[in-house]
């Protein structure tokens, strides 16, 4: 996608808040529902959905990965910090996306281009 990313509106801005938040209940679902329906009609909703969407399936590979080690009792540990770091991402990712700002989570899996 070559799509220059403008000024988003702020519709753009409030919608992209909102996937980027529903992502810490709702996992990857909201992410996926505005990156399908959004992705031709606006370059940042793509870009953000998408983004958000990437996270989600991380966190989602993470928490798989963590209860397999549960079984070694390291999981439980492991569960509990990928949940605080997917909020805490999630409010930073968040924040940006209020302000306009394109955001980009650390440790993502770059699966969806």
């Amino acid at each position: 996608m070559t799509d220059i990313i403008t000024s988003p509106s702020n519709d753009e801005k409030n919608i992209a808040t909102i996937t980027h938040l529903a992502g810490t209940v709702f996992w990857f679902v909201p992410a996926l529902v505005v990156w399908i329906l959004k992705k031709d009609d606006s370059a940042y909703l793509a870009d953000q959905s998408k983004e958000a969407l990437n996270f989600q399936i991380t966190v989602l590979i993470a928490q798989f990965v963590a209860g397999f080690l549960a079984i070694i009792l390291i999981g439980f540990v492991l569960m509990g910090i990928i949940w605080l770091l997917n909020i805490i991402f999630c409010i930073i990712a968040a924040v940006a996306t209020s302000k306009g700002e394109t955001y980009r989570y650390p440790f993502c899996l770059r699966l969806i281009n």
